[in-house]
């Protein structure tokens, strides 16, 4: 398979797409592109991270880049460490929730945050000229080791305005911790400890073996569901490899959706600011999230802005319009009092927050929002198909609609339901969402569409 470039960086198979020679070319390339000013790397813990990092680490000190090495931590937490520094950019060494066989490079630019598409045009046009040049034995970079900044990553979490720090341990949270073995073995359950929760960890050795099929779906967490009912605990935690990525499971040992992150996320937050007597507040998702944002930003005389598939989209638009959460479907929360970017830390303080302000259970909780359900298909999508002509056709049938919109692939909106057709940004994939409020309408909703992409290829 070839390599995978897009918004959200490169990312490709070990040896094929993602060779030595692919890696080198693109770090050479951002060591250009960043004026060869200070870089800040980190990696998600996978066993093939060690010697891309390797990789990474000389190619920028034959560029003559100083390099700051935080070692095996989550994305977010590379992001905040450009942010908080001299850096010129960064790069998060994962494949994010892609399988072992997979890896990958995430690149940000100075203010920590992913690069648009200009930026990455910018960028990728310097790979592709394989331009860029190296220092002479005098001019060669150094590496700095930082892998003590999880600390300053998790001091600042703590420090958050609505974090009653004192009264949360009166709850004596009991938490099931999955991170797969990977970046958020240790930064998720020292978060948890030091909020006064007793931790359980399931796979958070740090060794990058994901126990499992990494994505964090309903699917791939039965242990982590199972274990939160054998122990009796009050919830559930799954992380990416990255731990960029939350999910919840509630004390049934039941998944409360991958959806329903941002949504609990965006429900606190918006009562938080009201309570702080701020007006009109701001939330920012993209096209693929759920419908229940928009009824819960309702509650407290909010709004929702929908943007493009992508964090870096969400970002932007965060900043433009004065957000005060943003995030996506998957489970990606963004917090701009912490920094610009999704981060499970940040997730995770909310969640207990919210618990903590609520009084019940996660599953009460979860029940007191409004309910839909999503339903999302993976169809293949070869090279000769035309996405752009496929979604028009489409459009032109979707009689029915109340409206379109074809700012990402195209979402079409019903009454009550609506679906979101788009490529993916990390596979060769067409992703199909659908969203109504019982399951029957939804798998409908998806399989008219599916018939749809698959009659019009």
């Amino acid at each position: 398979m070839s390599l995978i470039r897009s918004i959200s960086g490169l990312r490709g198979f070990l040896g094929k797409g993602l060779t030595p020679h692919s890696i080198a070319r693109h770090v050479v390339a951002f060591a250009e592109y960043t004026g060869y000013q200070p870089i800040v790397i980190g990696r998600d813990g996978r066993p093939s991270g060690e010697w891309i990092e390797q990789i990474v680490i000389g190619t920028l000190i034959a560029c003559g880049v100083k390099v700051s090495s935080l070692g095996i931590v989550p994305t977010p937490t590379v992001q905040m460490a450009v942010e908080k520094s001299d850096a010129a950019g960064g790069i998060s060494i994962t494949a994010s929730h892609n399988p072992a066989e997979w890896n990958g490079l995430k690149f940000l630019n100075s203010e920590g945050v992913f690069l648009g598409s200009d930026e990455c045009s910018t960028f990728y046009a310097l790979a592709d000229g394989d331009s860029g040049t190296f220092a002479d034995y005098k001019g060669l970079g150094t590496v700095t080791d930082r892998s003590s900044f999880v600390q300053t990553h998790l001091n600042a979490t703590l420090a958050l305005p609505f974090l009653q720090k004192e009264a949360i341990p009166k709850r004596k949270f009991s938490v099931v911790v999955d991170a797969v073995n990977a970046s958020g073995s240790f930064i998720v359950p020292e978060l948890l400890h030091k909020l006064g929760c007793s931790v359980i960890p399931l796979h958070c050795d740090g060794s990058g073996e994901f126990p499992h099929t990494p994505e964090p779906l309903p699917v791939n967490l039965t242990s982590l569901c199972d274990a939160v009912r054998e122990t009796e605990a009050d919830f559930g935690i799954a992380v990416d490899p990255d731990a960029d990525r939350l999910v919840l499971i509630d004390e049934r040992g039941e998944p409360i959706g991958e959806e329903y992150t941002i949504t609990l996320i965006t429900d606190f937050m918006m009562g938080w600011e009201r309570e702080e007597e701020r007006e009109s507040p701001i939330g920012v998702v993209n096209l693929s999230t759920t419908r229940a944002v928009e009824d819960v930003a309702a509650r407290y005389g909010g709004r929702i802005v929908r943007t493009a598939v992508g964090e870096i989209n969400v970002v932007e638009r965060m900043k433009k319009e004065g957000a005060v959460i943003g995030g996506e479907g998957s489970g990606g929360v963004i917090l701009p009092a912490l920094h610009y970017g999704r981060d499970s830390l940040a997730g995770i303080a909310i969640t207990l927050a919210a618990l903590l302000k609520y009084g019940g259970t996660l599953s009460e909780l979860r029940a007191s929002l409004p309910n839909y359900v999503i339903v999302k298909k993976k169809v293949p999508l070869d090279a000769e198909n035309d996405p752009v002509k496929l979604f028009e056709e489409i459009r032109t049938s979707s009689q029915d609609a109340v409206s379109t919109n074809s700012t990402d692939g195209l979402r079409v909106d019903f009454e009550k339901s609506w679906v979101h057709l788009r490529t993916s940004n990390t596979e060769p994939i067409l992703r199909i969402i659908a969203e109504a409020p019982t399951r029957e309408e939804a798998e409908e909703l998806a399989a008219r569409y599916e018939k749809m992409v698959v009659g019009n290829r």
